[in-house]
C-alpha cells in the first residue's frame, strides 16, 4: 500500500460513480426512466448511505478492518433501537437483552482493555448508525419504488453530495491511486449484486446472519491481508457479542412476521 494516497472520500465517489453508470445503463436497456414517488424517501436514502460509506472508509483508514467492520455491522441493533423508539413499542425482555448484549460488544471494541477510548472509531460506529438510518428509509421506499429507481437516486445524489463537498479531495498523485479507487469501486458494486442475488436462494433471516459473519471474516482477514493488528480477547468478544445479538435480532424479525401472517 505504499504510495497510495488517494483520500476516502475519492473512494467513495468512484464507488457512486460506478454504481451510477451500471444502474444508468440499465434503465437505458429497459427503456424506461427512474419512477420517483416521495422524494423525501429517496433522498433520506441517498444522504443516510453517503454518511454510512464515508464513514466506513475513513474507519477503515484511521483504525483497523476489523473494526471498521465490526463497529459497522452493528446497523441492526441501530435499527431496532430507531425503529421500537419511533413507533413507541414495549421492548420485550428478549429484546432488551440482546440490545444490551450487542452494547456490551460495542463498549469492549471502542475501549479495549487499560487502553483510552479511541475517538477514531466513533468513524465506525458512526457509519453503523447512519447504515441502520439509511436501512430505515430503504425499507420504506421499497415499498413505492423499484430497485432501479432507489439505486438510482442514491448512487446520482450521493455522488453529487460527495463532490460537492469533497471536491478539493479528489487528486491523483500517482498511477497506483487509479488501480485502488476502480478496485474498491468495483468490489463494492460486486458486493451490492452478489448480496442482491444470493437473498435469490435463501431466507431473509439466513441472508442477514450470513451477512453478519462480515464481523468474523474481516476479524480473520484484516491481520493477514491488510497487515493490521490482531483483535485482543476483548475485541474478540466484543465481536462475538454483537454477531450473537444480530443473529437473535433477524431471528426475531422472522417470528415477529409468523405471528402477523397468523394473526391475518
Amino acid at each position: 500500500m505504499q504510495g497510495v494516497n488517494a483520500d476516502p472520500a475519492f473512494y467513495v465517489l468512484v464507488r457512486f460513480l460506478l454504481g451510477f453508470m451500471i444502474i444508468a445503463s440499465i434503465l437505458i436497456l429497459k427503456k424506461r426512466p427512474p419512477r420517483p414517488v416521495k422524494y423525501h424517501l429517496l433522498a433520506g436514502r441517498a444522504v443516510a448511505n453517503s454518511i454510512a460509506v464515508y464513514c466506513f472508509y475513513m474507519a477503515v483508514q484511521t483504525t483497523t478492518v476489523a473494526h471498521a467492520n465490526i463497529l459497522n455491522m452493528t446497523y441492526p441493533v441501530f435499527v431496532a433501537l430507531i425503529t421500537w423508539g419511533f413507533l413507541h413499542e414495549r421492548l420485550e425482555f428478549r429484546m432488551s437483552l440482546a440490545l444490551m448484549t450487542a452494547f456490551t460488544g460495542i463498549v469492549l471494541i471502542l475501549h479495549p482493555g487499560n487502553m483510552a477510548i479511541n475517538v477514531k472509531h466513533l468513524w465506525g460506529l458512526g457509519s453503523g448508525i447512519s447504515a441502520a438510518l439509511a436501512i430505515i428509509c430503504l425499507n420504506r421506499s421499497r415499498k413505492v419504488h423499484d430497485s432501479e429507481t432507489v439505486l438510482f437516486y442514491m448512487f446520482g445524489l450521493g455522488s453529487l453530495m460527495i463532490y460537492a463537498g469533497f471536491h478539493d479531495r479528489m487528486v491523483i498523485r500517482h498511477a497506483v491511486d487509479i488501480v485502488y479507487l476502480v478496485l474498491c469501486g468495483a468490489f463494492g458494486i460486486a458486493g451490492q449484486y452478489l448480496i442482491t442475488a444470493g437473498f435469490r436462494y435463501v431466507t431473509a433471516v439466513e441472508g442477514s446472519i450470513l451477512s453478519s459473519t462480515r464481523i468474523l471474516i474481516a476479524a480473520f482477514a484484516g491481520p493477514l491481508i491488510a497487515i493490521d493488528p490482531a483483535l485482543t480477547a476483548r475485541g474478540w468478544s466484543g465481536a462475538a457479542l454483537i454477531f450473537s445479538a444480530n443473529a437473535y435480532l433477524a431471528l426475531r424479525k422472522k417470528d415477529a412476521i409468523r405471528e402477523r401472517a397468523k394473526a391475518h
